[in-house]
């Protein structure tokens, strides 16, 4: 998810009573929920480099205890800043809560726990088992940023302030007193509601790959041609005829507005095929266009071992894979692999904003084979 929502997220949490057991729950809550998202830092050494540590071991079991111990001691030693300041002042009374730093640990243990199950509910997935599994999982059914569960969010942080805001005008301060841990009704039901949301998305994720699996297709010239191969001796047929493709394989991504929307990926064996998916009519749009799966070939195979084609490969279930070698850009003598990902090529604006689909890279190659640039969303890694 983007990182406000995780930032909410770590807020309303604390927001349900946890922050009533210990101090600081708030402060280390909210960093906790969005600290996994360090390893974007791994971009400053170019894009390739972060996109292959990212969502690495920062996004793992093995990585959140160590990043509890390091949000619970850069709070001890703020407490310990403060304390100093206060008892310079004089003032005896340092936070409305108790300090406790075990049950601090595990709230920050908590809220990182809620990073990783809001990055697994979209469609980029998580390793929450490397480095001893690198397998991603992804529950797809979440974009990566709802802009309902943004509002739920928000509303159970921003509305019962308002609330107190006008309570205060109306009793003009005459015997009332701050609560401490006000909102507490409002944050437990944002996140239920979140819940409820993903259970109707999920549901309704199913329907759409079950329409899809429904689904044959007329095989195209091409893989008519694979499929009927005669002896050479044999005569020809007067007409050959159809081939029809069965779906195997099924991908469906959300949509960010409706939970009845998705847009489909599907593997017919030889070709992928996109297709628009509307879970409560049941009825499916697919697209004209076809990626027909490549044969190996000594660009095929320099591209993929790359760097940017090795962490492609492990990262996208279902890379779609073309090769140019008249590309403007670098010259006739260099050949263009390109790899794309069928999951960001959803008819939404929020995704191609920029023009491009995201998260495509290309691998440039010379006239021997040999890498020569890579670049991820327009822009270069360097050497």
């Amino acid at each position: 998810m983007e990182p406000v929502t995780h930032l909410l997220t770590g807020a309303c949490l604390s927001r349900t009573g946890l922050n009533r057991h210990a101090a600081y729950t708030t402060l280390a809550m909210v960093v906790a929920a969005e600290l996994p998202d360090i390893d974007t830092l791994w971009s400053l050494h170019g894009p390739v480099s972060g996109f292959e540590h990212h969502r690495g071991i920062t996004h793992t079991f093995v990585g959140i205890p160590f990043e509890a111990a390091a949000v619970v001691a850069a709070i001890y030693i703020l407490h310990r800043w403060i304390l100093h300041r206060r008892q310079q002042s004089g003032s005896r009374r340092l936070t409305e809560a108790p300090v406790r730093w075990g049950l601090l640990y595990l709230f920050a243990l908590f809220a990182l726990f809620s990073h990783l199950f809001l990055d697994y509910t979209n469609n980029y997935g998580i390793r929450p088992f490397f480095p001893f599994d690198p397998h991603w999982y992804a529950a797809s059914i979440v974009f990566i940023f709802d802009p309902l569960i943004f509002a739920l969010l928000l509303g159970a942080l921003v509305v019962p302030g308002i609330f107190r805001l006008v309570g205060s005008e109306v009793s003009s301060g005459v015997g009332s007193r701050r609560q401490p841990f006000a909102a507490r009704g409002w944050a437990i039901a944002a996140l239920l509601g979140i819940v409820a949301l993903w259970i109707l998305r999920e549901t309704q994720h199913e329907r759409a790959i079950q329409l899809a699996m429904a689904q044959s297709i007329e095989a195209p010239p091409f893989v008519e041609k694979l499929e009927a191969q005669p002896a050479p001796d044999s005569p020809a047929p007067a007409e050959a005829p159809p081939v029809y493709l069965q779906a195997q394989r099924v991908l469906a991504s959300p949509d960010p507005l409706s939970p009845f929307r998705w847009y489909i990926v599907t593997d017919f064996g030889p070709l992928y095929q996109l297709a628009d998916v509307d879970s409560k009519q049941g009825s499916i749009v697919p697209s004209q266009a076809i990626q027909p799966k490549l044969n190996p070939s000594p660009q095929l195979l320099a591209a993929e071992a790359s760097p940017l084609g090795r962490a492609y490969l492990d990262w996208s279930p279902m890379p779609f894979i073309t090769i140019d070698k008249d590309d403007a850009s670098v010259g006739s003598a260099r050949t263009v692999v390109e790899f794309a990902d069928p999951r960001f090529m959803g008819d939404t604006l929020l995704l191609h904003a920029s023009g491009r689909t995201p998260l495509t890279g290309k691998v440039e190659l010379d006239a021997k084979d040999q890498v020569v640039g890579q670049t991820l969303d327009g822009r270069a890694q360097s050497h």
